[in-house]
């Protein structure tokens, strides 16, 4: 079954289903409707409590190989419909397809680390004070997750909660962003195709995720959330699931400094920068917002950087050499305008890009003479516009990049080891990457501090969030 066959009117809980009502999917790149999507309520969500509550007490008494298995034909699949995969979301989202591709192998690399880390869930045996005594703490599977997912990675962000729960031996019911439900439910029947039990893997697609989410959130089966989108909703969600206590992950949103020293080889440095700041038009959470460079090399720096900038490609992103797609919606079109708009009416200049091209494509924007009171240094822009800002101190730029109440991603170029991880301890975030501007891989933690989320998600640490801890104490009899 392809993905727009699967997505026309369909969700999936215990079994395809068609719904009630749908919803015209349009695609970023004409404006064209590419499907006719389900559009899930309260009704739906009762429904897929009852369904991933009944798989859950199925799939945690499988075992971890049998789990293993499964999860591994399930990559194998994902790897094997790479290229329907890709231009689905691409399709959907806009994501130029070279990047697509990439985040399908990112997304396959989930699957497979999950399927490893299923068979090394351990537990602990430890020294009782008493002879007759034996002392054990277990690792069991925490239960039913509803989790909710962004546009920008509608893949990858997929696998990267699907993969662990389901490895641990939870049941997972997904809502995805309204823009991009299609990978989703692709992803879905390759589960299926795989050999997953009915129930284990839903997908509910709604346009108003309102409904659907506060009806799980308030279910007690559910007994997990994980939430990868903006702070604002995040806090909201949070509130929600404080009212039956559920374990929850959160992965909310960044404003990025990217801090470019003295020392740095320029050219490599432009390069990690161009590669952070643009990777899907700017549209992620862990895209640079913020780059400061060291006043020495100010000028050498920006030069490089605009000339890097206007190299790249804006167009079809269906195309293999295209760098920009369009953006995803009108609503992101107009805050990168807004945000341009309000840092040139408080002083700043505009170096290249600032235009507004056919639909959704905008150009690729370098801002300079940029201050603290724009939008830009305030807000997370989630578009192709790079502010540049000059630094002369390292305390003052590691002080300005801890400035802000995110703390998901932060980056650095120096060739100074010491300064390396000087800096690095000092910048309050989760991810820190040193001459790295893409540092994120399946077998490394992600996640923020401060108002950028809870837990971690990636490598072993993934797991720990579908699992719950149990003790067991023993006495024999003597």
């Amino acid at each position: 079954m392809s993905s727009l066959q699967s997505a026309e009117k369909r969700y999936i809980t215990d079994a395809w289903q068609q719904a009630q009502k749908s919803y015209p999917l349009k695609s970023p790149i004409d404006g064209t409707v590419i499907a006719e999507v389900a559009d899930c309520g309260p009704q739906e969500a009762i429904e897929a409590a009852a369904a991933g509550w009944r798989a859950f007490e199925g799939w945690k008494g499988t075992t971890a190989f049998e789990r293993s298995e499964i999860l591994m034909a399930w990559h194998d699949l994902i790897t094997g419909h790479a290229e329907e995969l890709a231009k689905t979301m691409t399709l959907e989202m806009g994501k130029p397809i070279k990047e697509a591709r990439t985040e399908i192998s990112y997304a396959a690399g989930f699957v497979k680390w999950y399927a490893e880390e299923a068979k090394r869930v351990y537990g602990d045996v430890f020294p009782s004070h008493l002879p007759q005594k034996r002392l054990m703490a277990i690792k069991q599977p925490v239960g039913p997750v509803f989790a909710i997912t962004p546009w920008n990675f509608p893949a990858a962000m997929v696998t990267r909660k699907a993969g662990p729960a389901l490895a641990a031996g939870c049941s997972f019911i997904l809502k995805p962003a309204e823009q991009t439900p299609l990978s989703a439910l692709y992803l879905a029947d390759l589960w299926r195709q795989a050999g997953g039990p009915e129930g284990t893997l839903q997908v509910l697609p709604t346009r108003d995720p309102v409904p659907l989410s506060d009806t799980l959130l308030a279910d007690p089966q559910i007994r997990k959330l994980t939430f990868t989108g903006s702070t604002e909703v995040g806090r909201l969600l949070y509130k929600k699931a404080s009212e039956t206590v559920k374990k929850i992950s959160l992965e909310l949103g960044g404003h990025a400094p990217f801090l470019i020293f003295d020392d740095a080889d320029l050219d490599l440095a432009v390069r990690e920068v161009v590669a952070c700041k643009y990777r899907n038009a700017g549209q992620t959470c862990v895209c640079t917002n913020r780059i400061y460079v060291h006043s020495s090399v100010l000028e050498a720096f920006t030069d490089r950087y605009i000339r890097a900038t206007e190299a790249l490609r804006v167009g079809d992103p269906l195309r293999d050499d295209t760098d920009i797609g369009p953006l995803v919606d009108e609503q992101g079109l107009t805050k990168v305008q807004q945000h341009i708009q309000d840092a040139v009416a408080k002083g700043a200049s505009l170096k290249t890009g600032g235009r507004s091209l056919e639909g959704l494509y905008f150009e690729p924007t370098v801002l300079t003479d940029i201050t603290s009171e724009m939008k830009i240094m305030q807000e997370e822009t989630f578009g192709p516009v790079a502010p540049i800002i000059a630094f002369d101190d390292e305390a003052e730029v590691i002080g300005k990049a801890n400035d802000t109440q995110y703390g998901l991603a932060a980056y650095l170029y120096t060739n100074d080891l010491s300064r390396a991880f000087r800096v690095s301890e000092a910048l309050e975030y989760g991810i820190v990457g040193v001459n790295d501007g893409v540092p994120a891989v399946p077998y490394a933690p992600f996640g923020g501090v401060k108002q950028s989320g809870l837990g971690r998600e990636g490598g072993p640490w993934g797991i720990e969030e579908y699992l719950e801890i149990k003790y067991l104490s023993m006495t024999m009899p003597r």
